[in-house]
């Protein structure tokens, strides 16, 4: 019998290749935590193969329980535009808990750059949604070393970046616009870069992680395509698909007047409440979401940085750079009759599940 896994954020943009890594071949089974099983995404899940549904929230000590008990290893990305930066923190490590109490033998946490330390605690870099998840992944590794700890779990952390998808998506914070026929992408990033993740890679880099435990555990495994500088994404996009594109950088007042995110007055986390003091607007989340990647360069250096040579061994056929990215999927398109990058540029669709759902949810 295939080792179980158990997915709290299965229906998620990454969840769903990550689970579709781990079953493809009948080398793991799947329990996935979902609000809803009879959900489109859950759906799809289920027909991957050896998977199973569990209804229930994380935001409960039973639900978790019933997902851990049974399974030998977890993976566990908490929707924080869900629950917003105070309660991710709680639950994930909550989780993190008891996955150890119902003996979970390796637990993979779905992580973010914790940017506010990265930066020196500079007060421009704060995002929560990557604090958050940053603070938990430190948190985590801390306790891999502790020995009687690490003889009952191993664990790893998975941490990404902004799909690279997300730059041609519906009510992402870098959607494009067609402005004058040209593809545009207004937002404010200078001649910064951003650390854009292919989700078919994650499919790859976390199915690598719990078949090479021992190496993994207590790995930090930070993944990108590339750094990537919007000016770049413009021109790949026209060597690619022939069509005009450009990038324009736009200072951060403009774009929280014209910006696909709105003005940014709402809670960054849907059931999050502004009223209290540890919540964030949006305007404030993704001002430093913003400033983080206007400090990253495509030399990687800057605020955030990836080990590419350990990417280049773990995953040799992975995809490096934004114009190999836009090759491939116009290629996917063509032998799957489906739209190219120009209709999917200026008739954009949603690759979050935030964004599909309308930001209505629970947790």
């Amino acid at each position: 019998m295939a080792p179980l896994v158990f997915v709290i954020g299965g229906t998620g943009a990454q969840g769903i290749p990550v689970i579709r890594g781990l079953v493809k071949d009948g080398a793991y089974a799947v329990r996935f935590l979902t609000r809803d099983a009879t959900s489109a995404r859950a759906k799809l899940l289920l027909s991957l193969g050896d998977v199973e549904a569990l209804e229930g929230t994380f935001a409960s000590e039973a639900d978790l329980r019933k997902g851990f008990r049974g399974a030998q290893y977890a993976f566990v990305n908490i929707d924080g535009f869900n629950c917003g930066e105070k309660t991710e923190m709680f639950w994930a490590i909550r989780a993190y808990e008891l996955a150890l109490e119902e003996g979970i033998k390796f637990f993979v946490y779905g992580n973010l750059d914790y940017v506010y330390k990265k930066s020196g605690f500079d007060p421009k870099f704060r995002t929560g949604h990557y604090d958050g998840k940053g603070r938990v992944g430190e948190w985590i590794l801390q306790q891999t070393k502790t020995p009687e700890i690490a003889k009952r779990m191993g664990a790893a952390l998975f941490t990404t970046g902004p799909y690279i998808q997300m730059a041609l998506g519906q009510r992402t914070p870098m959607s494009p616009i067609l402005e004058d026929g040209v593809v545009t992408w207004k937002v404010p990033l200078g001649e910064g870069a951003v650390a854009h993740v292919d989700l078919d890679d994650c499919e790859y880099y976390v199915r690598w992680l719990f078949d090479h435990q021992e190496r993994s555990n207590g790995l930090a495994l930070d993944v990108a395509i590339d750094l990537i500088n919007y000016h770049d994404m413009a021109k790949a996009f026209t060597n690619v698909t022939g069509r005009p594109a450009k990038y324009v950088d736009t200072d951060l007042e403009t774009y929280w007047k014209i910006g696909p995110l709105g003005p940014g007055q709402t809670s960054s986390g849907y059931n999050s409440d502004l009223s209290d003091p540890s919540s964030m607007t949006l305007r404030e989340n993704f001002t430093g979401f913003w400033n983080m990647w206007k400090h990253t360069r495509t030399d990687n250096r800057g605020v955030i940085q990836r080990d590419f040579a350990l990417l280049d061994e773990i995953h040799p056929n992975r995809i490096r750079s934004v114009e190999e990215w836009f090759r491939r999927e116009e290629e996917k398109s063509k032998d799957q009759g489906l739209p190219g990058l120009w209709d999917r540029a200026t008739k954009l669709k949603p690759v979050l599940k935030i964004a599909e759902d309308g930001r209505r949810g629970r947790l």
